[in-house]
């Protein structure tokens, strides 16, 4: 965890640049959002008013830097450079010690950039609504839910990654998986604007749970009852993953042929 946190300290433009990078692309899809609402000549669209569309964007992307894992691309760059070795023949564990790494960094973004993050919401639902909207009990449930959805990601990124035991090279599948996973996560599109059948079903699955969940958690558009299904929903499948990840490793070890070694 010390490591992920002098990383980040060490190439903080880059962690600057991405968080700047995310608040342009949120400010792109306001006014895009914008002119659908002006269009529709409604003021709430698809159960969204403009305030929780802007609020959904924000959060979308607060979300996404705190659930974000590089796993897959450090794995695929071990194979491929043969420095994995080195990871593997230490007396520690492979995965946890990819994931205490992410860990120290995703909590030096949390206080650097989230909380600044947070702190603007929350002013700008004051002077649009009129009124404190934060409550600290949905906060402390997205807390929650963020940490079950982040190992959700790490766990489905590492699967991914194990794939470089047999294809070498990632880079162009990385940015396909990506792309899906935002798309299926609710990062792009709110998954409540999708058609029933299609909504009901992406829900009950692990992409919703990255991103999706926390977000709708923290606006209280769940009650008491559907929040603690959906914290179990994303439990089940951080436990699912996590042994289809231990499997696939087994697998993947066995096949350990380096490029660069």
């Amino acid at each position: 965890m010390k490591a992920g946190v002098q990383t980040l300290i060490a190439y903080r433009m880059n962690f600057f640049g991405f968080a700047i990078g995310g608040l342009i692309y949120c400010f792109v899809m306001y006014y895009l959002w914008k002119a659908v609402f002006g269009s529709s000549g409604s003021d709430n669209f698809m159960g969204f008013s403009m305030v929780d569309m802007t609020l959904y964007l924000f959060l979308s992307n607060i979300t996404s830097q705190l659930t974000f894992s590089s796993v897959c691309d450090d794995v695929g760059e071990e194979i491929k450079y043969g420095t994995i070795v080195m990871r593997l023949i230490k007396p520690v564990n492979t995965d946890m010690s990819y994931l205490a790494n992410e860990m120290g960094g995703n909590g030096m973004k949390f206080i650097i950039s989230t909380m600044p993050m947070i702190i603007g919401i929350e002013i700008y639902r004051f002077f649009a609504v009129g009124q404190v909207m934060f409550h600290i009990g949905s906060f402390a449930l997205y807390l929650v839910s963020v940490i079950l959805a982040y190992l959700i990601s790490f766990r489905v990124n590492l699967c991914f990654g194990f794939m470089a035991f047999y294809v070498k090279n990632l880079w162009g599948m990385n940015i396909l998986k990506n792309s899906i996973i935002n798309f299926l996560s609710g990062m792009l599109i709110p998954l409540a604007f999708m058609p029933d059948f299609l909504r009901k079903t992406l829900e009950y699955m692990p992409f919703s749970s990255m991103n999706y969940t926390p977000v709708m958690i923290y606006m209280g558009k769940y009650s008491i009852y559907e929040t603690v299904f959906r914290l179990l929903v994303q439990a089940v499948w951080a436990v699912i993953i996590y042994a289809l990840s231990k499997i696939i490793w087994l697998g993947a070890i066995k096949r350990l042929s380096v490029q660069g070694g």
